[in-house]
This record gives C-alpha cells, structure tokens and sequence, in this order.
C-alpha cells in the first residue's frame, strides 16, 4: 500500500494499512492518518489516485485526521461493474463518511474529484462541515474532451517531472475504462448544483491553472451561498501535488475560519 507521508513535506509516522469499503456494488480504498476534528477528506481526480495527496496529507496531518481515498476503478480500488456517475460516486463517498467518520467533515476535492465533492455537499449536507474545491471542473465553455485534454496537456508540460511521472503512473492504473470515467465527468453539470450547497466553500487554484480558468471559479464563487477564492502563485492545476505546503496553509486557514 502507497504510504501518505510526504516526501518533501514534514516527517510523520507512517499511516494505518489502508482498508476497503463496499456500498451498493463498488468499493473505495480509503487510508487514513492523524488526528482531529473535524477530519480532512481527500477526493483526487480523472486518471489519479490516493497517492497523488502524499504531500498535501504531509502538511495537514496534524491540524486534524487526514483520510485519502482512492475512487472505485482508480489507484488500488477495483473497478466497479459500471463506471459511475458522480452523483453515485459522492453518494458512495457519503456512505462511507456517515459509517466511519464521526462528525461532519471538511470534503477537498481535485479537478473532478471537485466534482464530487460538491455533489456530496449538495446530496448529503449532514456529511459535511466544509468544502474545498481545488481546480474544480468542468466548466461549461470547455465541456468536451477535446478542449479539456488540450487544457490538461497544456498545464503538465510546464510539470515537474515527478509530477509527470506520478501522474502517468496513475493513469495507468485508472485502466481501459478510462474514456468512459472521462464521459461520466464531462457529462455532469457542475453548475447546477451550486446553488444548492450551504457548507462554507473554499474554491482553490493556482494562479496559471490553464484547466481551471479564474473566470470559471469566479463564477463559481458568485454562484454558491457561501464560498471564497483563493490562489495559489507560481501554480498550475497540480497546485497540491508537485508542493502543497501552500495549498495546505490556506486550506488550514479557511477550516479555522468557519
């Protein structure tokens, strides 16, 4: 199993063994560390996987507990019989935070992990004390996969290549299904479901995320009863991979605000 301590952030004794969590036919792998609350649950995007949050759970850990979880038919979760929509997918997600996470926690979602974070917020309100959407898509002027591939493409190519290689290796892992996991993120409507979360929102980018543009998370913003922007400088959409350690300060910040 894929340990959670970063390897550039601080140093912490090494997490739990990771463990499985089945609900309605698919099945999530979900790693947890520390201690606190309430707890920081990490959601990654298309094509990644738990891993991808080593450095981000490096940082929070300590502030509270830390849970990463690696979707159904991603990182080292087996693919579902049918890929999932997101609403099923945060619907599977709430499942496991109403069984094994005491009190309401602060949901952070990455690119589509974003996704279903909001859809968590807007589904099941009692799971969730806050949110953070970090380079959230999709946006409605760029849902194809043309347009959001270009964007992607355009964003790593300036990557470290750590961060390339980790995403690689990731997206190898997320398996044939990859094409129809991608049709099920282009297919939901973000922008419906704004209006109807109430948690307190932190909307996150780095300042050059090509793939979550500034006036995309404006919107956003303006959109949802309750949400903030901020920005990360020197940053593109893998703002919380390649160094977290700001991502994490003002994700830190906003959990002691509310």
């Amino acid at each position: 199993m894929t340990g959670l301590a970063g390897r550039g952030g601080p140093a912490h004794s090494p997490a739990p063994p990771a463990r499985s969590f089945t609900w309605a036919g698919a099945t999530l792998i979900v790693q947890r560390q520390g201690a606190g609350s309430p707890a920081f649950v990490l959601i990654h995007g298309i094509g990644m996987g738990r891993s991808v949050f080593e450095d981000l759970a490096a940082h929070l850990d300590g502030a509270a507990e830390v849970v990463a979880i690696d979707l159904p038919g991603y990182g080292e979760a087996p693919e579902p019989r049918r890929v999932l929509t997101i609403e099923r997918t945060a619907d599977l997600v709430a499942a496991y935070l109403r069984a094994h996470v005491d009190s309401p926690a602060v949901v952070i979602g990455h690119s589509m992990g974003a996704q279903v974070a909001l859809e968590v917020g807007a589904r099941h309100p009692a799971t969730v004390a806050a949110l953070v959407l970090v380079g959230p898509t999709v946006d409605p002027g760029a849902r194809t996969a043309p347009r959001q591939l270009s964007r992607l493409l355009r964003d790593i190519a300036v990557e470290s290549p750590r961060v390339i290689a980790l995403g690689a290796r990731e997206y190898v892992r997320a398996g044939p299904r990859l094409r129809g996991k991608f049709r099920a993120m282009l297919s939901h409507r973000p922008e419906d479901v704004l209006p109807l979360v109430s948690a307190p929102t932190l909307v996150l980018r780095g300042e050059d995320d090509i793939v979550a543009p500034r006036e995309w998370c404006e919107r956003i913003i303006a959109t949802m009863p309750d949400a903030r922007l901020a920005e990360v400088p020197g940053h593109g959409h893998e703002t919380m991979i390649r160094d977290a350690s700001a991502a994490a300060e003002l994700i830190r910040e906003f959990a002691r605000s509310r």
